[in-house]
């Protein structure tokens, strides 16, 4: 709003300094004055909302063009200031063209190579340290998971988070999607920006910038973390792996999650309740509270049983930690030998009721004799 403000004020400035100053003359009417600087802002304004668009290194590229452009136009407008025409004019068209090649062919390549530029050799000048520095660019299906909220209550995670304004529209259409389940997901992800709006320390900034020639968002977050060398926040595993090929900082949510699950050595014990039967023969799978898959040999009838296992392997995969785990042959003989004797305890103890019920038969019997 304030933008738009500024915008106002320089419209009405353009057009009251046309209105007094009359840069035609007196023998040009009001009007035509008016209608002359009306048009002369408005080709302002939308100059200066396109520039808006364009990175820092566009346009640095193009002012950089556009100066040696104008050097190399004056110089051969010196060398046509030395040659003679027959008409005064032809000198003056030629030089006036030549300064206007010659800046905007400066100006289209200084632009074009513009990513070329390093703006860190330039001894961080263009450098914003408050916000580029520790900017992170959330994904949308970081926002939807929901653990960055987590992790911004931590204070893990501080700073300045950018949420651009094609993210939140995708969250919107998620959001309005027919399907209960997208719709579902894409209000998490809204309530989960309200809650990281709340935590102390944490900066949620809606940036209004998009890349029209750019029709993926994934590769749109590449090009605005590459623009503001701030860092993607995701737990996307082919979102991560471009990123990195792009040169592009990535903070994976589920690598960290990874990297805080306990540390389990080959050797220990560890308890497990089987759930399933695994995909080799005589395996049970169970699984921890955090998740993670635990593979035991030896198990397929210990389903539905907590067992002491002891862990043979740990595997690291990008998807995850897996633990491989054994059931000793003997624990497998002990525990069903208990449960055999849970089996006959039933059966023993009936048996010794009705021994004792045969006793007090036989006592009565006998007292009847006497």
């Amino acid at each position: 709003m304030d933008l738009w403000i500024i915008r106002a004020l320089l419209f009405a400035a353009i057009l009251v300094s046309g209105y007094f100053v009359r840069p035609f003359g007196s023998n040009y009417s009001y009007s035509l004055t008016v209608t002359f600087s009306a048009v002369l802002a408005v080709v302002i304004l939308m100059a200066e909302m396109r520039i808006r668009r364009l990175s820092l290194k566009t346009l640095l590229g193009a002012a950089i063009g556009s100066i040696l452009g104008i050097v190399g136009a004056s110089l051969i407008s010196m060398v046509i200031g030395r040659m003679s025409f027959s008409h005064p004019q032809t000198e003056t068209f030629l030089q006036l063209i030549i300064l206007i090649l010659m800046t905007y062919l400066g100006l289209i390549s200084g632009a074009s190579k513009g990513d070329y530029i390093d703006l860190k050799a330039l001894g961080g000048f263009f450098t914003d340290s408050t916000t580029k520095k520790t900017a992170k660019v959330l994904d949308t299906s970081v926002i939807i998971d929901g653990r960055v909220a987590d992790i911004c209550k931590t204070g893990f995670l501080e700073g300045t988070l950018v949420v651009p304004h094609f993210v939140l529209r995708e969250l919107q259409q998620i959001a309005d999607s027919a399907d209960s389940a997208k719709r579902n997901r894409g209000r998490r992800g809204l309530d989960v920006l309200e809650k990281i709006k709340g935590v102390p320390g944490v900066a949620v900034q809606i940036l209004e910038k998009d890349y029209p020639d750019v029709k993926e968002v994934d590769l749109k977050l590449i090009e605005l973390a590459k623009e503001m060398g701030g860092k993607i926040v995701t737990n996307d595993f082919n979102l991560n792996k471009v990123s990195q090929l792009r040169g592009v900082d990535v903070l994976n949510i589920n690598e960290l999650a990874n990297a805080l699950k306990p540390v389990v050595l080959p050797g220990e014990t560890m308890k497990v309740f089987i759930l399933k039967e695994g995909k080799e023969y005589n395996q049970g799978v169970a699984y921890l509270d955090d998740g993670t898959m635990v593979v035991v040999d030896n198990a397929r009838r210990m389903i539905g049983k907590t067992i002491a296992t002891q862990v043979t392997s740990v595997l690291q995969t990008t998807a995850g930690k897996m633990i491989f785990g054994r059931f000793p042959e003997e624990a497998e003989a002990a525990m069903n030998a208990q449960a055999q004797r849970q089996e006959r305890r039933p059966f023993e103890k009936q048996a010794l009721i009705n021994g004792r019920a045969g006793l007090e038969d036989e006592k009565d019997r006998l007292k009847g004799k006497i």
